[in-house]
């Protein structure tokens, strides 16, 4: 058998200037302010009391839990390649080190997004229930061509277009996407179940809205560099890209939520949340809406909660006080 020795590459950095990330000259105006923003409400599952949910999961009947647990059980996945592909993909063509940090940052949230679903499935569910609900998740066809779709393009990441398209659909993954999960804890939280697994759903939930934000506005800026007739044809494909997942979410809720009686109202409230995606990177709303679900909207809002999760994480865990970001909070002038 012929011995072929693999040709090594080498890449000499002898000759190149090393440079380091300097935090103390801006180097836009927003980087900076989402570092700190992300940095302050920075949380971990186990400052968490999710065992407080045991009666209440007991409580649930067979369809409820079913659900619950598969709704989490599809943010886990999403997590997962938004912390090993996603983020990961635009760092690789963002110079910027400040904004390369941001990014890191952000991935390794969605990595305890993920690892936090599993401290609940670990105080919910059996061992074997677990091992049977990761196998659910590999075999769901339509949970895993969401995947599939998203991660096809994170593959494909090497030039300034496929950039752009990453960063659009991140901001749909970040800012639509997880929400046909994140209603039913909600909505469950809302009536007084499952408060504690509601809590993590609604700190992860203030972490996504700031990462569709930022990651919205590096979309918003890598889009004005192209010319016009680019723009055009990069709107189409974010809007092709967006009637793609409308199609299978609309699909994946409909076999989750069969039989709740919610499916209508999950249903517009992705196209809601469609919508903030598009705001996100500076395009207009392309959904009809309906009134979204008071409970479920109110769960939205972190001022409407007994404390301020961008001060606090957990019951009663006071990090510091910090005040609440608006809208306002991301409209700058050159974008």
């Amino acid at each position: 058998m012929e011995n072929i020795k693999e040709k090594e590459e080498f890449v000499d950095v002898s000759k190149q200037i090393h440079k380091a990330v300097n935090w103390d000259t801006e180097d836009d105006e927003f980087t900076q302010a989402f570092w700190d923003q992300n940095v302050k409400q920075f949380w971990l599952p186990e400052e968490v009391p999710i065992s407080k949910d045991i009666p209440s999961w007991t409580a649930l009947t067979d369809s409820e839990r079913i659900l619950y647990k598969r709704v989490l059980a599809g943010l886990t996945l999403l997590d997962t390649k938004q912390g090993n592909d996603g983020i990961p993909s635009m760092m690789s063509l963002t110079d910027n080190f400040q904004r390369k940090a941001v990014l890191s940052f952000m991935g390794t949230m969605e990595e305890i997004h993920a690892k936090s679903y599993s401290s609940i499935f670990t105080t919910l569910l059996s061992k074997q229930e677990i091992d049977d609900l990761f196998v659910w998740i590999e075999e769901e066809p339509l949970l895993q061509n969401k995947a599939k779709i998203v991660l096809r393009q994170y593959k494909n990441t090497n030039t300034p277009r496929g950039l752009f398209m990453s960063m659009a659909t991140s901001v749909f993954l970040e800012s639509f996407l997880f929400y046909s999960g994140f209603f039913y804890p909600l909505f469950l939280a809302g009536q007084g179940k499952m408060i504690s697994s509601g809590e993590i759903i609604s700190l992860i939930l203030r972490d996504e809205s700031l990462h569709g934000k930022y990651i919205g506005l590096l979309a918003q800026e890598k889009f004005m560099e192209f010319s016009y007739d680019d723009k055009n044809e990069l709107k189409d494909k974010v809007y092709k890209l967006l009637n793609e997942l409308m199609e299978n979410e609309e699909k994946y809720t409909r076999l989750l939520y069969e039989g709740s009686g919610l499916e209508e109202q999950v249903l517009n409230f992705l196209k809601y949340n469609a919508n903030t995606a598009l705001n996100n990177m500076g395009f207009e709303d392309f959904y009809k809406v309906e009134p979204v679900n008071a409970i479920v909207l109110n769960g939205l809002s972190t001022e409407t909660k007994t404390h301020d999760f961008f001060s606090t994480k957990g019951n009663g865990y006071q990090k510091g006080i910090y005040e609440s970001l608006e809208d306002s909070d991301f409209e700058f002038d050159n974008l």
